[in-house]
């Protein structure tokens, strides 16, 4: 059962995803190395998973919530008219 993710990110929007969720993912990285609490821990490894996030939906075009909320970015909009 393959269903199909529609596009619902603009183009600036996803290029935008996908470099802050490598940033994100990078950052979360290194301060991993250097954790000194288990509550550091915590935070980081959710600042990889948010980074994680942006990362896929940037690159797939596709967000969940904006489905959910019935978001259309206006560039898309127009396109489709």
């Amino acid at each position: 059962m393959s269903t199909m993710l529609t596009v619902n990110i603009a183009p600036i929007e996803r290029v935008g995803r996908v470099v802050v969720g490598l940033l994100g993912v990078a950052g979360g990285i290194l301060l991993l190395a250097g954790a000194g609490s288990a509550v550091a821990v915590v935070l980081e490894v959710l600042l990889i998973l948010a980074g994680l996030d942006l990362v896929v939906t940037g690159a797939t075009g596709h967000c969940p919530l904006y489905k959910k909320l019935g978001h259309a970015p206006a560039s898309l909009r127009a396109a489709k008219s």
